[in-house]
């Protein structure tokens, strides 16, 4: 199975204005995001297999995955690497069955039993949160905060110890570093790079945060 580079993962919602997200996926990956995820809670199968296709075009010969949230079928019609998913989602297991063994998974980590399941499911990365409290999404859970992100990228390295794990919810470039240092593998966002003006140069702040932060980790 892939590997996905998780270091800064950029999430182009719909609420962003359909027609802009080819664009803003393009400035985010010129400015050094390493992956993109399509998110869209409202438009019809049609309209989010024409905006895959969009945005994997502007993000042709770059090299970065697309993939898609929830959506197994848009991420077959639409070209794209493969798709993540939520605790309400089809079962890894069913997906991984229908993507194949090229595609990339990618599974939502909220509490232990979710860890639980991601530590031994068919995916090739997790990803915890709300870490922090978010603006761009209804999320019924509250944060887990540092301290949990912490516990549950430990319970995830305990199952499966080579499994990338990034963090979402409330990241900006100033909690990129304590992130970073609680284990997350990288960090997914969408207000924090979106809302900028320069998104490419934004971009580039975040990554260069992130390399950082891992030397220091390392360190």
């Amino acid at each position: 199975m892939p590997v996905p580079d998780l270091r800064l993962y950029a999430l182009v919602d719909a609420a962003l204005g359909r027609e802009r997200l080819p664009e803003l996926a393009r400035r985010a990956v010129a400015g050094g995001a390493t992956l993109v995820q399509y998110r869209d809670k409202q438009a019809g199968t049609r309209q989010m297999v024409e905006c895959a296709r969009a945005i994997g075009a502007a993000l042709a010969g770059s090299g970065v995955p697309l993939l898609i949230n929830d959506r197994l079928d848009v991420a077959l019609a639409g070209g794209a690497a493969g798709v993540h998913l939520g605790r309400e989602d089809m079962r890894a297991a069913d997906a991984r069955a229908l993507l194949g063994p090229g595609a990339i998974l990618g599974l939502t980590v909220k509490n232990a039993a979710d860890a639980a399941e991601a530590g031994r499911a068919p995916v090739d990365y997790a990803c915890i949160g709300g870490v922090f409290e978010t603006l761009s999404k209804v999320n019924p859970d509250p944060p887990v905060g540092l301290v949990g992100l912490s516990e549950l990228r430990a319970r995830l390295r305990d199952l499966a110890p080579h499994l990338p794990v990034g963090a979402i919810a409330g990241i900006d470039l100033a909690r990129v570093a304590p992130v970073i240092a609680a284990g997350a593998d990288g960090v997914a966002v969408i207000s924090a790079l979106f809302g900028a003006d320069d998104v490419a140069g934004r971009a580039r702040d975040l990554r260069a945060a992130v390399d950082a932060a891992f030397k220091e980790r390392a360190a």
